[in-house]
């Protein structure tokens, strides 16, 4: 058996171990820590999901894993830099109903269909490469200093779209799924 298959269910757990020293980093005001850690675990999310496509390592463990290691990621970075006041308190309360609403209606949906196979959106992984960039953003400045509060602003109303406007596609789809499966089953 190839070991190398295994690599981007191991870079899900290194972004999983990182959430809780970016969390302590955050909340310690080691501002410049939090970064490279955060950065880290942002380009593990992208290198695994490459990995996985173009080698062809998808594993359902990693299906699994990769998006509790990115919502424990999200959240996590979302509410210390919340609680540092460093974004608003509802831009974090978005993040968390957006994805409650998307953990409530899978949920439901293997309730339902016993039949949920995760299967990311576009929408969706647009908004988690907008949520790392408000992040590593917020970060850099508070860090370093070197972007304009300007780019912040349009960072986080980019975001914040991209939260409602995934939050509502995944509902629709998955909706739609959810019928489709129905319709299927009584027929």
């Amino acid at each position: 058996m190839n070991a190398a298959r295994h690599i981007p269910n191991a870079l899900t757990v290194l972004r999983l171990l990182l959430v809780p020293p970016i969390a302590w980093a955050i909340l310690h005001g080691e501002y410049r820590v939090a970064f490279w850690l955060f950065f880290l675990a942002g380009f593990s999310d992208g290198l695994d999901g490459f990995l996985a496509r173009w080698f062809g390592w998808q594993s359902r463990l990693g299906a699994l894993l990769d998006p509790i290691a990115d919502k424990s990621l999200m959240i996590v970075a979302f509410y210390c830099i919340s609680w540092q006041g460093l974004i608003p308190w509802w831009l974090f309360a978005a993040v968390l109903a957006r994805d409650l609403v998307i953990l409530g209606g899978a949920l439901a949906y293997q309730f339902v269909t016993r039949a949920l196979r995760m299967e990311p959106l576009l929408v969706g992984k647009l908004n988690t490469l907008l949520q790392i960039l408000l992040v590593l953003a917020v970060l850099t400045h508070v860090a370093y200093g070197v972007l304009p509060p300007p780019l912040l602003r349009i960072l986080v109303l980019a975001m914040l779209a991209s939260t409602l406007v995934s939050g509502v596609t995944y509902v629709w789809v998955w909706s739609r799924k959810a019928v489709a499966h129905h319709r299927r089953s009584a027929a």
